[in-house]
């Protein structure tokens, strides 16, 4: 459901090899970029343009931040990167793969952009973000970020008092219903096809929370193109100001493939990259942050994870410095010329 945002400018591709690429330009991809340049490491960022966030209004929940629109938090965020030496690059990454190592065998990468432009990464940020998969019902996308949300710390409180309801995708609906609860008393589950066991439903009884079971056919607007509410398969028509939906969450890999990064899977919620302490993943050299990986995690959760990853990323670029300046030192010493 990303759209995608007008182009920024476009920094050079680097040549020869970088320390760092990171592939994605959301808040995790810049913090780390961030990390990685002001550790003057040199660092490419491959942006694609299309954040997920980018039909919201503003970003919530986000300390001294708060209600600043998600373009100018990137646009920022890539001229402070820039401030330091990184370059920011718009492309799409077509193909990303282990090259041959280095002459001191450190780890090499090659990723290809879309247009065959190609660059090689000693290490690599996979910081992609996921999609979110709606439910197939006609005109529910085109309110997607606005009167169609999903997060009630995200949009919560700009939808406050509104009639609001919430269109099932599965058990994690029930527990989003909760949350939704406290922010308005007029709040009606439409199960859609979904299982509604009876303890849920008294407890839904218990909060005032009204429960339809009749399946959705189409989200009604006004003469204004503003959401209205919600047609039934009977035909009924119930008015709603606010469509509250827990998607499915996807990380975007495409590209990526030729990495072999694993997956794993949260029940009810959606798929991402596997990771462990500090964004690692099995795959060496290679780290993963934000949305990718952490399906639920707001934009300072994502930036927080992304400045975490590369400062670990800088670690492991040091150990390998020093790998190879000990190898040298050892190649040049009496002993072993004659060997």
């Amino acid at each position: 459901m990303a759209v995608a945002t007008s182009p920024d400018a476009s920094d050079a591709l680097a040549e020869g090899t970088v320390d760092s690429v990171v592939i994605g330009g959301g808040a995790a991809g810049l913090n780390g970029a961030l990390i990685l340049a002001r550790s003057r490491r040199s660092v490419v960022v491959i942006d694609s343009g299309s954040p997920r966030n980018a039909p919201a209004e503003a970003v919530h929940g986000l300390l001294a931040l708060d209600g600043t629109p998600p373009s100018e938090i990137l646009r920022r965020g890539r001229e402070q990167v820039r401030q330091y030496g990184g370059r920011v690059v718009s492309g799409e990454v077509a193909s990303a793969e282990s090259a041959a190592p280095s002459a001191d065998g450190d780890l090499r990468f090659t990723i290809t952009l879309a247009d065959g432009r190609h660059i090689t990464a000693r290490r690599i940020l996979v910081a992609t973000g996921l999609k979110d998969v709606l439910p197939e019902v006609p005109g529910l996308a085109e309110h997607w970020g606005h009167s169609v949300v999903h997060c009630p710390y995200c949009h919560g409180w700009e939808v406050r008092d509104e009639p609001i309801g919430i269109l099932a995708t599965g058990p994690v609906s029930i527990s989003h219903t909760f949350l939704f609860r406290q922010l308005t008393e007029d709040l009606t589950y439409f199960t859609h096809g979904t299982d509604l066991d009876e303890d849920s439903r008294a407890r839904f009884a218990a909060r005032g929370i009204r429960v339809i079971d009749t399946p959705i056919t189409e989200v009604v607007d006004d003469e204004n193109g503003a959401l209205a509410g919600v047609r039934l398969a009977d035909g009924q028509v119930v008015a709603r100001r606010v469509l509250a939906v827990a998607t499915q969450l996807q990380a975007r890999t495409q590209g990526l493939e030729g990495l072999g990064l694993p997956m794993q899977d949260l029940p009810n919620v959606g798929r991402g990259f596997a990771s462990g302490i500090a964004g690692t993943t099995e795959v060496p050299g290679v780290w993963v942050a934000g949305n990718a990986t952490d399906l639920v995690a707001q934009v300072g959760a994502s930036a927080a994870a992304g400045s975490l990853a590369g400062a670990n990323i800088n670690n492991s670029l040091a150990t390998a410095d020093t790998d190879a300046a000990l190898q040298k030192i050892a190649e040049a010493s009496p002993t072993a010329a004659t060997r």
